[in-house]
């Protein structure tokens, strides 16, 4: 059973930074892309950044890049996203998934795990 779990959100003034991590376990094998999403109230979930399964490839939403970077430790079957430069658009639900596959997914229906999700506020 694949078991994904977000921590590390919380409230921070605008300008400031977060890291969330991301603990999954059950996958069976190391080929696994992970990505977050977010999703803020009334919204749809949208994408936030993508790492493939050996992170040497990611790739980001416009709004988050240059302030956000997202990595993967696989000997701790962990991801992060560290966020910089945080601003009050960015508050929201943050959500990662994981899939097989060897590239970067960036699209939600590919995903076909995800944790519960990680409450991260700005405040301006």
């Amino acid at each position: 059973q694949v078991q994904l779990v977000e921590s590390g959100g919380g409230l921070v003034q605008a300008g400031g930074s977060l890291r969330l991590s991301c603990a999954a376990s059950g996958l069976t094998s190391s080929t696994y892309a992970m990505a977050w999403f977010r999703q803020a109230p009334g919204k749809e979930r949208e994408f936030v950044a993508a790492i493939n399964w050996s992170g040497r490839s990611t790739y980001y939403a416009d709004s988050v890049k240059g302030r956000f970077t997202i990595s993967r430790d696989n000997a701790k079957n962990t991801v992060y996203l560290q966020m910089s430069s945080l601003k009050p658009e960015d508050t929201a639900v943050y959500y990662c998934a994981a899939t097989y596959t060897t590239g970067v997914v960036t699209t939600t229906n590919k995903y076909a795990y995800w944790g519960q999700g990680t409450q991260v506020t700005v405040s301006s």
